[in-house]
């Protein structure tokens, strides 16, 4: 394989990766679950449900974390993902990553039970004023507790865990920001900057205001029984996403640094898209263009020929609008092929994991790629005729994929594509 890619750059290789989701910790468990059609949405147990319209999401019990705190949950989830993508890359010694860190997180914010546990301790007779919650957010127990709702707080805590180089960065470009992550990575990298770069998304926030928040913005399911059949992308009974949480990471590598210490190297990093329209800020531009000019600029990147993408991992959430739009792109992209070209949504098993969505996702693309195995969309019932692809309903296919795009559509019109293949023989 070249060391430089067709426009001269370093070749960015994968050599770790990571992933927790609802179907459970690591990329075994999760690719099994995955390609034999499982789902981890479920109803939610962690906090009352009574009078919301959305009563089930993908959550992932298993992790513990204080109730309604996302910040936490969103760092050990990202932690767990890390943790299993550097350990496979086997790159530098024990806590001494040699490279920078990129992580998308969730926009942080402190949700109301601690605002009004914060409050309380403000004093005031329940008139605090924002100087009386700053005195007492930094005073006993709560300078822990606010120091966690920080925004840098995620990256600051994983880059003392794992000694990455330089100072890190924290991203949040909406539903892309996972995708974003690794863009970076890709560019520094390609730069020449630095030979690694650990790239990380994570969300947890699936607590009651994120739920009321989406669901007046009209863009969750309601379809709560049974939850595992909730998340129908492309079908025509299709009524709205599922939050989930989640995270994925990434051991990016030039392809030189890789070889030279003998790396094994999982896939290739081909080409990166990226285009904002600023629309509307849930919708995007009714025209399409910037979904079709973000997955053209990243089949571009890559140096590839539209031709030669056999596999997309939607970013397929279930919504009417998004759902609609991503056909209208992929067909206007693909062309008289883009009925031929497999598409899939692992959103229809995992739920939206949000911020950690695009390196959750990237994770699977890659794994689809070892595997030579596609996942299914699962609950794909009722086809809609006004989206004629083929999504691979119910049950997972092999099939020769060679090179795959990454979808990441983001609220706001934030949209991101990658294009991952394998490493030339």
């Amino acid at each position: 394989m070249a060391v430089r890619d067709k426009a001269g750059r370093p070749v960015v290789v994968v050599t770790g990766m990571g992933v927790v989701t609802s179907l459970g910790a690591g990329k075994t468990e999760n690719w099994s679950k995955l390609v034999a059609g499982r789902s981890g949405i479920r109803a939610i147990t962690r906090f009352p449900t009574d009078g919301l319209k959305t009563r089930i999401a993908g959550t992932v019990d298993f992790v513990a974390a204080e109730p309604f705190s996302a910040p936490e949950l969103s760092e050990r989830l990202a932690e767990l993902a890390a943790d299993e993508a550097v350990v496979q890359a086997g790159i530098g010694a024990p806590g001494q990553f040699p490279g920078p860190l990129f992580v998308a997180v969730p926009p942080v914010e402190i949700e109301w039970p601690q605002r009004l546990e914060l409050a309380a301790a403000a004093g005031a007779n329940g008139n605090a004023t924002y100087d009386d919650m700053l005195r007492a957010a930094a005073t006993g127990r709560f300078r822990a507790h606010h120091a966690r709702f920080q925004f840098a707080s995620v990256a600051d805590n994983l880059a003392a865990r794992f000694g990455t180089r330089g100072l890190p960065i924290s991203l949040s470009t909406a539903c892309a920001s996972g995708a974003s992550a690794i863009q970076l990575g890709v560019e520094a990298i390609r730069r020449g900057e630095v030979d690694a770069a650990l790239c990380v998304a994570s969300d947890g926030s699936v607590n009651t205001e994120s739920l009321v928040r989406f669901s007046l913005l009209s863009a969750l399911t309601t379809a709560n029984d049974p939850p595992e059949e909730a998340a129908k992308p492309f079908s025509k009974n299709r009524d709205g996403f599922v939050m989930a949480e989640g995270a994925g990471a990434l051991v990016l590598e030039s392809y030189e640094h890789a070889k030279a210490r003998g790396a094994t190297i999982l896939g290739v990093v081909e080409g990166c898209g990226e285009l904002a329209d600023s629309f509307h800020r849930t919708r995007t531009s009714p025209d399409g263009k910037p979904i079709i000019g973000c997955m053209r600029q990243a089949i571009a990147d890559a140096g590839l020929a539209v031709e030669d993408i056999d596999y997309i991992n939607a970013h397929g959430t279930s919504t009417p609008e998004n759902d609609k739009m991503e056909c209208l792109g992929v067909t206007a992209v693909l062309g008289e092929r883009a009925a031929q070209v497999p598409i899939s949504s692992n959103k229809s098993m995992v739920g939206h994991t949000l911020s950690a969505a695009g390196a959750v996702e990237a994770v699977f693309t890659l794994l689809t790629l070892a595997h030579q195995r596609i996942p299914p969309t699962i609950n794909h019932q009722i086809p809609d005729p006004a989206i004629p692809l083929d999504v691979v309903p119910n049950v997972a296919r092999d099939a020769k994929v060679t090179h795959a795009l990454s979808n990441s559509f983001g609220f706001g019109g934030q949209n991101v594509t990658l294009v991952m293949g394998l490493e030339p023989a």
